[in-house]
């Protein structure tokens, strides 16, 4: 079900210390200018959860998630469907057990399951958040309860299955699951021992990747529509990284190398630019070399003390990577071009 998502990365020496960029089509959301992506732990899971919930620009109420959820727990090219968790069954989106259902009670066979359950949680804004809400089977859903998350045999494939008193989500769901739990902490800031442990989190994350253009990336969409903010977990797994550390999980963004020169006074201005040149101002000759997002180098040249001017009148709007090197070492920075 689920595929790796393949980005080419921009990597100058994997030795290096790393941050991460956000696309283009995402820099405007996640405050590419604001949030320091290269710090890392509290600092950055701080930052990241100021955005998400300045963000939150909607507050639905529980009976809201009608109008939503069933668009958003579908792949984008089948929208009389909803798959629902755990299972993976597609079922048609009239089946939603509910009162006003003018469905018959007897086909009327899915509901909603809270990830992070909402007895731990309280009423109010979070029990509505869509980003923890799943469309699931009812039988299913009854035989998870509030149980927490275990991880099952390591079988491929391997279905999903009750304790009693714990509960596996399934081989195809395990990275859905964790980032929808991470986004949870990172919105509410409550534990994660209520539903099982970070470091199993962490190793799902990492070990099922987002597949791209799939209903996690259609919920992202669909959700932020609703109620304005994201799960960036989704748009980059590997942000849980640099927060918590643990196994690497897919990189869905952007790479810069972070290595300082040994002398490291150098500045580029304007950034953002608005107009066509940026001057880099440096106490060495440095080569400078721009790549697109992509990884394809679309300018060369060479900055000395009597020409520190760089014409980008040639690029598209978009964010950039500047890989800056002289005999001090190799730098690289993001340029935004507006």
């Amino acid at each position: 079900m689920k595929h790796i998502y393949l980005l080419l990365l921009f990597i100058f020496n994997l030795g290096f210390t790393q941050t991460v960029v956000p696309l283009s089509n995402l820099y405007a959301y996640y405050d590419g200018d604001n949030v320091d992506y290269s710090s890392s732990n509290t600092d950055l899971h701080n930052q990241l959860a100021t955005k998400i919930i300045g963000s939150l620009s909607t507050f639905l109420s529980y009976s809201d998630k009608h109008d939503f959820l069933y668009d958003a727990d579908t792949t984008p090219n089948d929208p009389n469907n909803v798959t629902l968790i755990h299972s993976g069954e597609v079922r048609p989106d009239d089946q939603l057990l509910s009162g006003s259902n003018p469905t018959p009670p007897s086909n009327q066979t899915y509901n909603t399951e809270h990830v992070w359950p909402k007895s731990l949680l309280g009423s109010g804004i979070a029990e509505a958040d869509l980003h923890l809400l799943r469309a699931c089977d009812i039988a299913v859903n009854s035989s998870r309860d509030n149980n927490p998350f275990i991880d099952g045999n390591g079988t491929p494939n391997q279905q999903y299955f009750s304790t009693g008193s714990a509960f596996f989500p399934g081989w195809d769901w395990r990275g859905d699951i964790a980032r929808i739990v991470l986004y949870v902490n990172l919105r509410y800031n409550v534990p994660f021992s209520d539903v099982g442990s970070l470091a199993l989190f962490l190793e799902w994350n990492a070990s099922d990747p987002v597949a791209d253009n799939g209903i996690e990336d259609n919920r992202n969409t669909v959700i932020s529509g609703a109620q304005g903010n994201m799960n960036p977990f989704i748009d980059n797994p590997y942000l849980a990284n640099l927060i918590w550390g643990g196994t690497p999980a897919q990189n869905r963004w952007a790479v810069l190398s972070t290595e300082d020169f040994q002398q490291p006074e150098v500045k580029i201005f304007p950034n953002p630019a608005r107009g066509n040149e940026i001057t880099i101002a440096s106490n060495s000759a440095v080569s400078v070399e721009i790549y697109d997002i992509l990884g394809k180098k679309v300018k060369q040249q060479n900055i000395t003390a009597n020409q520190k001017k760089v014409n980008i009148s040639t690029l598209k709007k978009g964010v950039y990577l500047l890989r800056l090197k002289s005999d001090s070492g190799t730098l690289t920075k993001k340029l935004i071009r507006q």
